[in-house]
Protein backbone atom coordinates (compact mmCIF):
# COMPACT_ATOMS: atom_id res chain seq x y z
CA UNK A 1 0.00 0.00 0.00
CA UNK A 2 2.61 2.34 0.32
CA UNK A 3 2.53 3.38 -3.65
CA UNK A 4 -0.95 4.75 -2.10
CA UNK A 5 -1.46 7.85 -0.42
CA UNK A 6 -3.02 7.65 2.94
CA UNK A 7 -5.31 10.26 4.43
CA UNK A 8 -5.50 10.19 7.95
CA UNK A 9 -8.60 11.46 9.51
CA UNK A 10 -8.30 12.96 13.19
CA UNK A 11 -10.72 14.74 15.50
CA UNK A 12 -10.39 18.00 17.71
CA UNK A 13 -9.59 15.73 20.49
CA UNK A 14 -6.26 15.74 19.72
CA UNK A 15 -5.31 18.92 20.08
CA UNK A 16 -6.24 18.88 23.72
CA UNK A 17 -3.11 17.05 24.35
CA UNK A 18 0.18 18.72 23.54
CA UNK A 19 2.25 15.42 23.81
CA UNK A 20 -0.07 13.42 21.63
CA UNK A 21 0.01 15.74 19.07
CA UNK A 22 3.60 16.25 19.09
CA UNK A 23 4.02 12.08 18.99
CA UNK A 24 1.40 11.83 16.07
CA UNK A 25 3.21 14.27 13.96
CA UNK A 26 6.38 12.82 15.03
CA UNK A 27 4.91 9.42 13.56
CA UNK A 28 3.83 11.75 10.49
CA UNK A 29 7.15 12.24 9.56
CA UNK A 30 8.49 8.94 9.47
CA UNK A 31 5.88 7.52 7.55
CA UNK A 32 6.44 10.03 4.94
CA UNK A 33 9.83 8.60 4.12
CA UNK A 34 7.55 5.80 2.69
CA UNK A 35 4.64 6.82 1.92
CA UNK A 36 2.73 10.06 1.11
CA UNK A 37 0.59 11.43 3.59
CA UNK A 38 -2.70 13.56 3.64
CA UNK A 39 -4.34 14.94 7.22
CA UNK A 40 -8.24 15.88 7.46
CA UNK A 41 -9.12 16.87 10.44
CA UNK A 42 -12.13 18.38 12.98
CA UNK A 43 -12.37 20.53 15.83
CA UNK A 44 -15.71 19.78 16.86
CA UNK A 45 -14.64 20.27 20.77
CA UNK A 46 -12.64 23.35 20.12
CA UNK A 47 -15.50 24.80 18.33
CA UNK A 48 -18.27 24.15 21.50
CA UNK A 49 -15.76 25.78 23.41
CA UNK A 50 -15.47 29.06 21.36
CA UNK A 51 -19.59 28.87 21.06
CA UNK A 52 -20.07 28.78 24.77
CA UNK A 53 -18.15 31.31 25.91
CA UNK A 54 -19.22 33.39 23.36
CA UNK A 55 -22.63 32.41 24.86
CA UNK A 56 -23.84 30.77 21.61
CA UNK A 57 -25.98 27.53 22.45
CA UNK A 58 -25.25 24.72 20.23
CA UNK A 59 -27.32 21.54 19.06
CA UNK A 60 -27.26 18.70 16.76
CA UNK A 61 -29.60 16.54 14.68
CA UNK A 62 -28.22 12.84 13.85
CA UNK A 63 -25.31 13.55 15.27
CA UNK A 64 -24.17 16.79 13.27
CA UNK A 65 -23.87 20.17 14.70
CA UNK A 66 -26.57 22.74 13.52
CA UNK A 67 -24.52 25.45 12.36
CA UNK A 68 -26.76 29.11 11.76
CA UNK A 69 -25.21 31.10 9.36
CA UNK A 70 -24.40 33.69 11.77
CA UNK A 71 -21.97 31.26 13.47
CA UNK A 72 -20.39 30.69 10.32
CA UNK A 73 -17.35 32.90 11.46
CA UNK A 74 -16.58 31.78 14.53
CA UNK A 75 -17.07 27.83 13.23
CA UNK A 76 -14.90 28.48 10.07
CA UNK A 77 -12.25 30.52 12.47
CA UNK A 78 -11.76 27.48 14.90
CA UNK A 79 -11.65 25.08 12.21
CA UNK A 80 -9.73 26.37 9.59
CA UNK A 81 -7.89 29.00 12.13
CA UNK A 82 -6.93 27.84 15.25
CA UNK A 83 -6.81 24.57 15.00
CA UNK A 84 -5.35 24.23 11.47
CA UNK A 85 -2.62 26.38 12.03
CA UNK A 86 -1.92 24.84 16.13
CA UNK A 87 -1.44 21.33 13.75
CA UNK A 88 0.35 23.31 11.26
CA UNK A 89 3.07 24.62 13.90
CA UNK A 90 3.21 21.35 15.90
CA UNK A 91 4.56 19.83 12.87
CA UNK A 92 7.08 22.79 12.37
CA UNK A 93 8.02 21.92 15.93
CA UNK A 94 9.17 18.61 15.03
CA UNK A 95 10.76 19.40 11.74
CA UNK A 96 7.95 18.36 8.91
CA UNK A 97 6.44 20.69 6.45
CA UNK A 98 3.01 21.24 6.61
CA UNK A 99 0.62 23.26 4.84
CA UNK A 100 -2.75 24.17 6.18
CA UNK A 101 -5.53 24.26 3.79
CA UNK A 102 -9.51 23.59 3.87
CA UNK A 103 -11.86 21.35 1.40
CA UNK A 104 -12.62 25.21 -0.02
CA UNK A 105 -8.92 26.15 -0.96
CA UNK A 106 -8.07 25.61 -4.90
CA UNK A 107 -11.62 25.69 -5.48
CA UNK A 108 -11.64 22.27 -6.74
CA UNK A 109 -13.60 20.35 -4.67
CA UNK A 110 -17.31 20.92 -4.35
CA UNK A 111 -19.50 21.11 -1.35
CA UNK A 112 -23.58 21.43 -1.13
CA UNK A 113 -26.03 21.58 1.98
CA UNK A 114 -27.85 18.11 1.71
CA UNK A 115 -30.44 19.81 4.77
CA UNK A 116 -31.66 22.86 4.99
CA UNK A 117 -32.40 22.34 8.59
CA UNK A 118 -28.90 21.87 9.59
CA UNK A 119 -28.16 25.31 8.49
CA UNK A 120 -24.55 26.32 6.87
CA UNK A 121 -23.45 21.84 7.34
CA UNK A 122 -22.10 21.51 3.95
CA UNK A 123 -21.14 17.54 2.44
CA UNK A 124 -18.68 16.76 -0.16
CA UNK A 125 -20.49 16.50 -3.49
CA UNK A 126 -17.98 15.89 -6.12
CA UNK A 127 -14.95 17.82 -7.54
CA UNK A 128 -10.73 16.78 -7.35
CA UNK A 129 -8.23 16.90 -5.12
CA UNK A 130 -6.09 18.76 -7.20
CA UNK A 131 -4.74 21.15 -4.77
CA UNK A 132 -3.76 18.58 -2.40
CA UNK A 133 -2.12 16.35 -4.84
CA UNK A 134 -0.01 19.33 -6.08
CA UNK A 135 1.01 19.63 -2.42
CA UNK A 136 2.27 16.08 -1.64
CA UNK A 137 4.19 15.59 -5.19
CA UNK A 138 5.84 18.54 -3.55
CA UNK A 139 6.86 17.25 -0.65
CA UNK A 140 4.62 18.70 1.53
CA UNK A 141 2.42 17.50 4.35
CA UNK A 142 -1.24 18.91 3.49
CA UNK A 143 -3.47 19.55 6.99
CA UNK A 144 -7.27 20.02 5.01
CA UNK A 145 -9.80 21.56 7.76
CA UNK A 146 -13.43 20.60 6.93
CA UNK A 147 -14.12 24.28 6.04
CA UNK A 148 -15.75 23.81 2.83
CA UNK A 149 -18.07 26.42 0.29
CA UNK A 150 -20.79 26.23 -2.19
CA UNK A 151 -21.41 27.19 -5.42
CA UNK A 152 -22.12 30.29 -4.16
CA UNK A 153 -19.27 31.17 -2.08
CA UNK A 154 -21.19 30.22 1.24
CA UNK A 155 -18.59 28.62 3.67
CA UNK A 156 -19.71 25.22 5.07
CA UNK A 157 -19.15 23.16 7.97
CA UNK A 158 -18.37 19.74 6.66
CA UNK A 159 -18.14 16.55 8.83
CA UNK A 160 -14.53 15.82 8.96
CA UNK A 161 -15.09 11.62 8.82
CA UNK A 162 -17.27 12.17 5.42
CA UNK A 163 -14.73 15.06 4.24
CA UNK A 164 -11.73 12.21 4.66
CA UNK A 165 -13.70 9.70 3.33
CA UNK A 166 -14.46 12.09 -0.32
CA UNK A 167 -10.58 12.87 0.04
CA UNK A 168 -9.76 9.01 0.34
CA UNK A 169 -11.65 8.69 -2.81
CA UNK A 170 -10.73 11.76 -4.91
CA UNK A 171 -7.05 10.57 -4.19
CA UNK A 172 -7.77 6.76 -4.99
CA UNK A 173 -5.92 6.43 -1.30
CA UNK A 174 -6.17 4.93 2.04
CA UNK A 175 -7.96 5.80 5.05
CA UNK A 176 -6.99 5.87 8.51
CA UNK A 177 -9.76 7.17 11.00
CA UNK A 178 -8.65 7.70 14.39
CA UNK A 179 -10.87 8.04 17.05
CA UNK A 180 -11.04 8.23 21.02
CA UNK A 181 -11.71 4.55 21.18
CA UNK A 182 -9.67 1.71 20.21
CA UNK A 183 -11.93 0.56 17.73
CA UNK A 184 -15.23 -0.92 16.89
CA UNK A 185 -16.35 -3.07 19.98
CA UNK A 186 -18.34 -6.59 20.47
CA UNK A 187 -21.16 -6.68 22.76
CA UNK A 188 -18.47 -7.97 26.07
CA UNK A 189 -16.68 -4.40 24.57
CA UNK A 190 -13.60 -6.10 23.10
CA UNK A 191 -12.09 -4.60 20.21
CA UNK A 192 -13.09 -6.43 16.62
CA UNK A 193 -9.82 -6.87 14.84
CA UNK A 194 -11.18 -7.60 11.41
CA UNK A 195 -14.91 -5.91 10.13
CA UNK A 196 -16.47 -7.34 6.87
CA UNK A 197 -19.83 -7.09 5.51
CA UNK A 198 -20.93 -10.50 6.72
CA UNK A 199 -19.85 -10.18 10.61
CA UNK A 200 -21.24 -6.09 10.56
CA UNK A 201 -24.74 -7.65 9.43
CA UNK A 202 -24.73 -10.03 12.34
CA UNK A 203 -23.89 -7.13 14.70
CA UNK A 204 -26.28 -4.94 13.51
CA UNK A 205 -29.17 -7.53 13.64
CA UNK A 206 -27.86 -8.78 17.14
CA UNK A 207 -27.92 -5.11 18.32
CA UNK A 208 -24.63 -5.00 19.38
CA UNK A 209 -23.56 -2.18 16.64
CA UNK A 210 -26.44 0.42 16.71
CA UNK A 211 -27.53 4.13 16.33
CA UNK A 212 -25.06 6.50 14.55
CA UNK A 213 -22.53 3.56 14.64
CA UNK A 214 -24.61 1.99 12.19
CA UNK A 215 -24.03 4.09 9.51
CA UNK A 216 -20.25 4.60 10.52
CA UNK A 217 -19.54 1.33 10.05
CA UNK A 218 -21.52 0.74 6.89
CA UNK A 219 -19.96 3.70 5.40
CA UNK A 220 -16.60 2.05 6.31
CA UNK A 221 -17.38 -0.84 4.57
CA UNK A 222 -18.40 1.41 1.41
CA UNK A 223 -15.56 3.76 1.29
CA UNK A 224 -13.02 0.59 1.90
CA UNK A 225 -15.03 -1.24 -1.10
CA UNK A 226 -14.62 1.42 -3.21
CA UNK A 227 -11.17 2.32 -2.26
CA UNK A 228 -9.82 -1.87 -2.66
CA UNK A 229 -8.23 -0.72 0.49
CA UNK A 230 -8.57 -1.89 4.17
CA UNK A 231 -9.73 1.16 6.71
CA UNK A 232 -8.29 1.49 9.78
CA UNK A 233 -9.62 2.65 13.08
CA UNK A 234 -7.20 3.26 15.79
CA UNK A 235 -7.05 5.39 19.03
CA UNK A 236 -5.80 9.12 19.00
CA UNK A 237 -3.80 8.52 21.96
CA UNK A 238 -1.30 5.86 20.65
CA UNK A 239 0.10 7.15 17.55
CA UNK A 240 2.51 4.68 16.85
CA UNK A 241 -0.15 2.25 16.30
CA UNK A 242 -0.79 4.00 12.95
CA UNK A 243 3.15 2.70 11.95
CA UNK A 244 2.04 -1.12 13.62
CA UNK A 245 -1.07 -1.10 11.75
CA UNK A 246 0.07 -0.40 8.17
CA UNK A 247 2.73 -2.80 8.42
CA UNK A 248 0.52 -5.65 9.72
CA UNK A 249 -2.79 -4.34 10.62
CA UNK A 250 -2.43 -6.02 14.48
CA UNK A 251 -4.18 -3.17 15.78
CA UNK A 252 -7.38 -1.56 16.18
CA UNK A 253 -10.15 -2.46 13.77
CA UNK A 254 -9.55 -3.16 9.94
CA UNK A 255 -12.45 -2.62 8.07
CA UNK A 256 -12.54 -5.31 5.04
CA UNK A 257 -13.61 -4.51 1.67
CA UNK A 258 -16.80 -6.14 0.60
CA UNK A 259 -16.14 -9.56 -1.25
Amino acid sequence: MADKILVIKVGGALLEDADCLRAFFLELKKIREQQPVVVVHGGGALVQKLLTDLGLSSQKKDGLRITPVEHIPYVVGGLAGSANKQMVATAKAVGDQAVGISLADGGDIHCHVPDPDLGCVGQVANGHAGLIETLVKTGYLPLVSSIGCDENGQLLNVNADQAAEAVAKMLAGQLLLLSDVDGILDAEKKVIPQMTKALANQLIADKVITDGMVVKVNTALDVATELQAPIGILNWRYPNLISQWLNDQSCGTTVQPNE
